[in-house]
């Protein structure tokens, strides 16, 4: 039989290949299933490279990994330099020639085919103890996390996708199926992963491997974002309160005390999820350090906040750990941020400069070194958002607000500074205290602030509050404006559209 790929998918593998070699990870992962799953070892390997894939600079490691998201107000970037591709999206005139774009669609893809070769493969591993069972089980179980992981995103971000859960090489280009055909199975994955999986692993080794609790808790996520658009069905929102309630209800996770400590340490008794890194080999996390220090002291600018969305912000200790407001500058010494003299005339994150004590050294007037990689963890998931989403989940599907809603809500703002919300709010303005917590609470995280608004259709208020001069020489798309709904999707790269017959690009692109 004559067969042909599924070509976006097979030239995400080779990708994929060619990343783990760079990245000293044994090329036997990405070997077929026939030659090469007879051992745990090497299902391991598969499994570790499915991760690196993910990981790596031209996926998750790198800020390119957000370009979609700067519609947000939580991020916009220069307005000159090498910051094109950002800009695109800031101004919501994103295209699909846009060569960031790429990193969001291609590391996941790859992820899931790796991902697919060993939950099609895994059982095929000897296995004759309890011990060995279970070690391959966990192996299966990692796999399917991934795969309802990556698809979770590729949906939010790209909208109708095509659903390849077996090998790479088909007979013809998968259609594109809408997001409720695609949220089926991220639900399906994640269900299949918390049944295979320990809830936390507990040998050091381990750590930062998904347990069923990260699962639940992206579950969770997947529920509460069923609850709003594009799937508008209500119903989720109790599924969501239940499985965020799970990972409550196991004390495994807390809140770290101080929330600067989120971004200067891995693993924390907050992370739930999180992706791993290691410069010494050559792993490299590139969102922390210079990517979001500024120009004026010798960073990269990559992104920061909008104006106006910094000056909404509570006055609290969360804020001030958030936000950086004066600029060491190179040549003038301490100035502030919107000192005319600057270069974009905009606050910075201070939470991103630090890595795990690697993104940078200064003193209180000058920056002395900093690095573009560091070691810190991607936290995909921390317990923060999951009791953020018990608490808008289950106020919403009782239509009414707990006391747990309530205290799940104010252990968020107690660590921020911030005083109780006093009870005695409806469901909905309860809801809405929830997402101006979550506005905050994640500024500048990894498409946390622009999936709450593409879920609840926010972008017309998000584009009315914009600061009249943020960068005015380079307004936003008048289209746009007029008719934001087509932007909450991002455009389908051009060379996969080009590569898969039967595909129409998503609308207004």
């Amino acid at each position: 039989m004559n067969k042909k790929y599924f070509l976006p998918l097979a030239i995400a593998a080779m990708i994929g290949a060619s990343s783990c070699v760079k990245l000293t990870e044994d090329p036997k992962a990405n070997l077929t299933p026939g030659n090469y799953f007879n051992t745990q070892s090497e299902l391991d390997g598969a499994v570790t490279s499915a991760f690196r894939a993910l990981a790596v600079d031209g996926a998750w490691g790198f800020t390119s990994k957000m370009t979609a998201y700067f519609g947000a107000d939580d991020l916009t970037t220069h307005p000159e330099s090498n910051k094109a591709d950002s800009r695109e999206f800031d101004r919501l005139q994103g295209t699909s020639t846009n060569s960031s774009l790429r990193a969001g669609w291609e590391g996941p893809w790859n992820t899931i085919y790796q991902a697919n070769n060993v939950i099609n493969n895994y059982e095929k591993v000897a296995a004759t103890t309890p011990d060995a069972i279970q070690q391959r089980t966990y192996a299966g179980g990692q796999a399917y996390f991934l795969r309802g992981l990556c698809y979770f995103y590729l949906v939010r971000t790209f909208g109708a996708l095509p659903l390849v859960t077996g090998p790479a090489e088909i007979t013809v280009t998968p259609a594109r199926q809408e997001p409720a055909k695609v949220y089926e199975q991220i639900i399906s994955d994640l269900k299949a992963a918390a049944g295979m999986l320990p809830d936390k692993w507990s040998n050091s080794v381990d750590v930062g491997r998904p347990g069923a609790l990260a699962a639940r808790a992206v579950l969770a996520n997947v529920y509460l974002t069923m609850a709003g658009w594009p799937i508008n069905q209500a119903s989720n929102y109790g599924l969501a309160a239940t499985e965020a309630k799970a990972v409550m209800d196991s004390k495994k996770y807390d809140l770290v005390p101080d929330y600067l400590d989120v971004f200067k340490t891995n693993n924390n008794i907050e992370s739930v999820f999180g992706l791993q890194y290691n410069v010494a080999g050559q792993l490299f996390q590139r969102s922390f350090g210079a990517t979001c220090i500024p120009d004026d002291e010798g960073g990269w600018d990559d992104f920061f906040p909008e104006i106006n969305y910094f000056k909404d912000a509570p006055v609290c200790k969360r804020t001030t750990e958030t936000f950086y407001t004066t600029i060491k500058h190179k040549t003038l010494g301490p100035v502030s941020w919107d000192d005319p003299r600057t270069a974009t005339k905009h606050p910075y994150y201070n939470k991103f400069r630090y890595g795990v004590g690697d993104g940078i050294v200064e003193t209180p007037t000058k920056v002395i070194s900093f690095n573009a990689s560091t070691d810190k963890t991607t936290d995909v998931v921390r317990f923060a958002e999951t009791l953020l989403t018990y608490a808008e989940a289950s106020a919403m599907s009782a239509n009414t607000v707990s006391d747990d809603a309530y205290e799940a809500l104010n252990k968020v703002r107690r660590r921020a500074g911030l005083l109780d919300i006093k009870k005695g709010l409806t469901a909905t303005a309860f809801r809405d205290s929830v997402v101006a917590e979550r506005k905050y609470e994640f500024a500048g995280e990894f498409g946390q602030r622009w999936f709450d608004i593409v879920r609840l259709q926010l972008l017309p208020q998000v584009i009315a509050r914009r600061d009249p001069n943020e960068f005015k020489d380079l307004p936003l798309n008048p289209a746009a404006v007029a008719n934001p709904g087509p932007k909450y999707i991002a455009p389908i790269p051009i060379r996969d559209l080009n590569l898969s017959p039967g595909w129409t690009q998503n609308p207004s692109y």
